[in-house]
């Protein structure tokens, strides 16, 4: 049997490994896809350093971008030689930090003229991410197509983006203002406020500032106050405790899992729980949720057309723009995923994503 070179943990917190796994042909309409660009992701560190849901060995990364090699014999949208890229996770063949991934061509994205993959890759969790959340978890409504003059009700009402300049945060600011939201409040540190503004945040505080949770207050307060909230850190204390605070009864708060009750790092093992309701003392009427994008296929629309159709359609048409890209350079794959998975566990990221070549 054919196999190729894939990265996987081998144990809490050890060095990455590369092994040879198999090769796997793609069957009905599954294609296989050379990987060559992918971004990683908190999720990597949590599975790494904390074990999270995790199996030793476990094969990382679910941002896959490259090219279409082999296409089972029910593809229709697809050709060998087609650039590509998707969100896919489900399976150790469709993980992306591994030279070849087989998946469905429906969580396949073609990218469009004029980007690359590199870009690209820093869109598929964190797309598919925002338009769980927004749908499943604050019932915020994304048709699709928009409808021509499409407003959505409550388009004036506060929607609180905690992180903004997170890659689930910046994304979230674009489709909220693309679906007529015009009072986006967005939360990141100070040097982030004009790219956020200039994506569609009506106003942008800094969490470093003691004082953010009363100066949202004050903003809000004459617009009926904050409606809807999308935690993108998930943070016990860094954010959860003063999103606690802002959201009164009646507001929706969907909370990016695991909470992280203490991050990993050098010198201490993270700490995670996976029930907000636990992670902070919510006021009577507030529904606070957990965000589980990888249900999102149980949505049958965004299963076939999420990724092929309204990412790929959004990116081309402009209305979402790439995340800016740090590339981690190294002269192997495996010297490749170790540093970005390093560079992880120090925060090194900010505003950014960490993209990095898979296949040589």
């Amino acid at each position: 049997m054919a196999t190729h070179p894939a990265v996987v943990t081998v144990g809490i917190k050890k060095r990455l490994e590369v092994h040879q796994v198999p090769t796997v042909k793609p069957q009905g309409d599954e294609v296989r896809v050379r990987v060559e660009w992918t971004a990683s992701t908190p999720l990597d560190l949590h599975q790494n350093d904390g074990g999270l849901l995790v199996t030793h060995p476990q094969r990382l990364g679910d941002g896959t971008a490259g090219t279409v090699v082999e296409v089972g014999p029910d593809v229709t949208r697809l050709n060998v030689g087609d650039k590509v890229f998707g969100f896919t996770w489900r399976t150790a063949q469709e993980k992306a930090h591994q030279e070849f991934c087989t998946t469905n061509e429906w969580l396949m994205a073609k990218l469009p003229d004029g980007f690359t993959l590199q870009e690209a890759v820093t869109l598929p969790n964190n797309f598919v991410t925002v338009f769980h959340a927004l749908t499943t978890d604050l019932g915020i409504e994304t048709p699709w197509p928009k409808p021509e003059g499409y407003v959505p009700e409550g388009a004036g009402r506060a929607v609180l983006v905690w992180g903004g300049a997170s890659s689930v945060g910046l994304y979230a600011v674009q489709v909220l203002r693309y679906y007529g939201y015009t009072n986006i409040i967005a939360v990141a540190s100070s040097k982030h406020h004009p790219k956020l503004k200039s994506l569609g945040a009506k106003h942008a505080f800094d969490y470093n500032d003691p004082d953010v949770v009363s100066q949202i207050l004050a903003t809000v307060e004459a617009t009926g106050g904050i409606s809807k909230v999308l935690d993108c850190i998930g943070s016990q204390n860094g954010s959860i405790a003063p999103i606690s605070q802002l959201a009164q009864a009646g507001a929706k708060v969907a909370i990016l899992l695991p909470v992280i009750v203490r991050d990993s790092s050098e010198t201490e093992d993270p700490v995670y729980e996976m029930d907000v309701l636990k992670a902070a003392v919510w006021k009577e009427g507030v529904q606070a949720v957990g965000v589980r994008t990888h249900f999102y296929l149980q949505n049958d629309f965004f299963k076939k057309h999420l990724q092929p159709d309204i990412m790929y359609t959004m990116l081309k048409d402009g209305i979402v723009e790439p995340n800016s890209q740090r590339v981690i350079e190294g002269a192997t794959l495996l010297e490749r995923a170790q540093r970005a998975m390093d560079a992880l566990r120090r925060k090194e990221a900010s505003g950014e994503r960490l993209v990095w070549r898979v296949a040589d």
